[in-house]
């Protein structure tokens, strides 16, 4: 490939919580910037993302890197090593409710955009925003589920694009 050609990226969302939204959204806005061409493949959880509301959570007991030390929420709690393991804190009524919360509040805090923006510009940018046509089917999602600018395909049709692009990746 020449240097001249465009490059491009291929990129598969497979989670829906609020810690796997950001990665494929983030690398494709960044992706597109560079004037690479894109499209995500949205499936299984990660089909949630396209929906008009977005209800992505923080799973702590899905996620056993979780810090326990979490450097967020408000002043005097911040940094406090939490003696509770992951699993545990999941399972604490309201906890996934105060960890998606206070998430947000940091990524506010420190000028990140929310999901919905971040999808916005891949959008506004020409990103392919490709909706798993069987998982749709197997949930029982309607395209009216879904933003506009959201294409519906099977595998073939992301796999089309995939197979000739530069880089690869599996969120």
């Amino acid at each position: 490939m020449s240097n001249t050609e465009k490059k491009s990226m291929a990129l598969i969302a497979s989670k829906g919580t609020l810690d796997w939204a950001y990665p494929p959204f983030v690398l494709a806005s960044t992706a597109a910037a560079m004037e690479m061409d894109v499209a995500i493949f949205f499936t299984f959880y990660g089909l949630t993302l396209l929906k008009k509301n977005i209800a992505a959570k923080v799973a702590p007991h899905a996620n056993p890197a979780m810090p326990i030390k979490m450097p967020f929420g408000p002043k005097g709690f911040q940094n406090i090593n939490w003696p509770i393991p992951n699993l545990l804190m999941g399972n604490i009524p309201g906890f996934e409710t105060m960890a998606t919360s206070l998430m947000k509040q940091t990524f506010r805090k420190k000028g990140v955009a929310a999901i919905e923006e971040l999808r916005e510009i891949c959008l506004e940018s020409g990103v392919r925003l490709i909706g798993c046509q069987m998982t749709m089917d197997v949930f029982g999602f309607t395209p009216d589920d879904f933003i506009e600018g959201v294409e519906l395909g099977g595998a073939a049709t992301f796999l089309e694009f995939a197979t000739e692009s530069d880089i690869q990746l599996f969120i």
